[in-house]
């Protein structure tokens, strides 16, 4: 079964786009149209049930970034939860929060780098969800 942007979450995606923090526009636009190593990113990509903020298909990269809402605790074990499921099936996530992207864009950048550059894993077999 392929778990890849089902059709039933299609209008959230296109309004998550629509609807973008500051700091996901300030990060989209140093990613998009293949500005970083000229890997392609999407942005709102799903799978399953879950919309990543950005992924790179081709290192299965899911970069999140978050708000204050993630430092409360129930949405702390929520994204760790999730964070489990989605290295089930050979994901790597990456998170960084609204401030670092505001003021450490160029560390940001450099995570991001240096995972994409690592050499990728072999896939893993399984998972939840």
């Amino acid at each position: 079964m392929e778990y890849h942007n089902l059709i039933y979450l299609k209008k959230l995606r296109r309004t998550l786009r629509k609807c973008q923090t500051d700091a996901e526009q300030i990060l989209w636009d140093e990613i998009r149209n293949r500005k970083l190593l000229g890997k392609k990113f999407r942005r709102q990509h799903s799978f399953s049930n879950y919309i990543f903020d950005f992924y790179c298909a081709e290192k299965q990269l899911v970069i999140e970034v978050d708000g204050s809402i993630h430092l409360l605790p129930e949405q702390k074990r929520y994204d760790k939860e999730r964070e489990s499921i989605l290295h089930g099936y050979g994901f790597n996530v990456l998170r960084f929060s609204n401030w670092r992207v505001f003021n450490e864009l160029e560390s940001v950048l450099n995570k991001i780098c240096a995972v994409l550059t690592s050499p990728q894993p072999p896939p893993s077999i399984g998972g939840g969800v």
